[in-house]
């Protein structure tokens, strides 16, 4: 069973929801995808046990080769090349490493190197095994980074997946991968037009939803209301706790901040299995 627990913006208590997940949880992976901001060590405190490196292929040409046709720039739909009348360019950041400008070069002149563009973690809490993926700074392209981390999260048990916020390709990339997604959302207008937007990215890739609202009391009706058009489930409500807020600040998941939520976690851990058979049903 894979939970990815994510959220249409950022800032709702998303990581602190799933590091919680994981702590109630029995011998989960934990995957923390949220690449370019991973944060989800800061609370759950793992120890790094190692770190690999994570490359992408850009094209490299053999001068001599080459007679500056433009065939590989006419091809790349990325603007990652350009061909002047005396000289070949190739923009790294701008190119997605689909190997097509090697391709159709008519006398061969391109080919490929290695280029780093991030890292992969691996730890462990305790009993939870850790694996978190981060992109170096300066790069535009996080979904390489996360293909990575996914690569481990095994075909045996349960896995929690902290997933990147709002709804671009890298929540979409995370959402796929899992068996149904916790969006986390807070009662503002922000939060409400951002599930509003997560929830339509979901039906789009046909994955079960959930719903947990954090900080609740500030007024969670508008919040239900849309559940209820959506036929979406509330499976947990979280009222603004100020102990949860610096325990936070003090890197502490919600659960040791405030460990009478204890078993509303492990209710909500049931319930996400109970909406997984469901829907395999």
């Amino acid at each position: 069973m894979k939970i990815a627990v994510a959220s249409g913006k950022g800032g709702t208590g998303k990581t602190i929801i799933a590091t919680s997940l994981a702590l109630v949880w029995e011998n989960p992976t934990f995957l923390d995808c949220d690449v370019e901001g991973p944060n989800a060590h800061l609370l759950l405190h793992p120890t790094i046990e190692e770190s690999r490196p994570v490359t992408v292929t850009v094209p490299r040409v053999n001068e001599i080769d080459c007679n500056l046709c433009g065939e590989c720039a006419d091809f790349c739909r990325s603007n990652a090349l350009a061909v002047l009348p005396r000289k070949w360019m190739v923009f790294e950041q701008l190119c997605h490493s689909c190997g097509g400008c090697r391709l159709v070069c008519p006398t061969g002149a391109i080919y490929e190197e290695n280029r780093r563009i991030g890292e992969v973690r691996f730890g462990r809490r305790d009993h939870i095994p850790f694996v978190q993926g981060e992109l170096d700074e300066g790069e535009a392209h996080p979904i390489p980074i996360i293909e990575e981390v996914l690569r481990h999260s095994g075909d045996q048990g349960d896995v929690i997946l902290d997933s990147p916020p709002g709804t671009s390709c890298s929540m979409i990339e995370v959402a796929e991968a899992a068996d149904v997604v916790l969006l986390v959302t807070e009662p503002t207008p922000f939060g409400l037009h951002d599930l509003n937007l997560a929830v339509r990215a979901l039906k789009e890739i046909r994955r079960p939803a959930a719903i947990l609202v954090n900080r609740a009391d500030w007024g969670a009706d508008e919040v239900r209301d849309f559940a209820r058009s959506e036929d979406i489930p509330i499976l947990l409500e979280i009222p603004h706790i100020l102990k949860v807020a610096e325990g936070y600040a003090r890197s502490r998941p919600l659960v040791e901040s405030a460990p009478e939520f204890r078993s509303a976690f492990a209710l909500l851990k049931s319930q996400l299995r109970s909406l997984t058979r469901e829907t395999a049903a």
